[in-house]
């Protein structure tokens, strides 16, 4: 299963929200970090206070930070909430309806739906606080390299 950039970049706004602890961060500020526009990440922070992991806070001196603790966000949770879909092939779709001359005595779907399980069964095992950057006294954190979205 591939990850959208809407996910990877909405588990990289909690895991810095994490980092930052109660501090309020800026659209702009993790903006310039991650190299994304801002009416991107303005897309990925609204599905993130729309499910509860984020508080934005409007106005000036405004801004965003976790809505409850890193221990209390799942990660499994985070990726069914930001994924589109979570079918690695659309026959996995409980509303398929393609013509595949397989379908009937298909064997690779339950293998397939096996694997998906076990993917969510290790997510599931993690919350925000495993994967955020410690905050042992360092004033930055070098999250991950500047790229740009198309």
């Amino acid at each position: 299963m591939q990850l959208t950039k809407h996910t990877d970049y909405a588990l990289r706004v909690l895991m810095y929200l994490a980092h930052k602890g109660d501090a309020l961060s800026t659209i702009r500020e993790i903006s310039d970090l991650y190299g994304l526009p801002q009416n991107h990440l303005m897309k990925i922070v609204n599905r993130l206070a729309k499910h509860g992991y984020v508080t934005t806070v409007r106005g000036k001196g405004g801004g965003l930070r976790l809505a409850r603790a890193p221990e209390r966000i799942n990660v499994g949770d985070v990726v069914r909430n930001t994924e589109e879909t979570l079918y690695v092939v659309e026959c996995l779709a409980g509303n398929y309806q393609g013509d595949c001359g397989l379908a009937s005595s298909c064997r690779l779907k339950s293998v397939l739906l096996d694997a998906q399980k076990a993917f969510f069964a290790e997510l599931d095992r993690h919350t925000l606080k495993d994967l955020a950057p410690r905050r042992k006294g360092a004033s930055t954190v070098e999250f991950f390299p500047r790229t740009k979205v198309a």
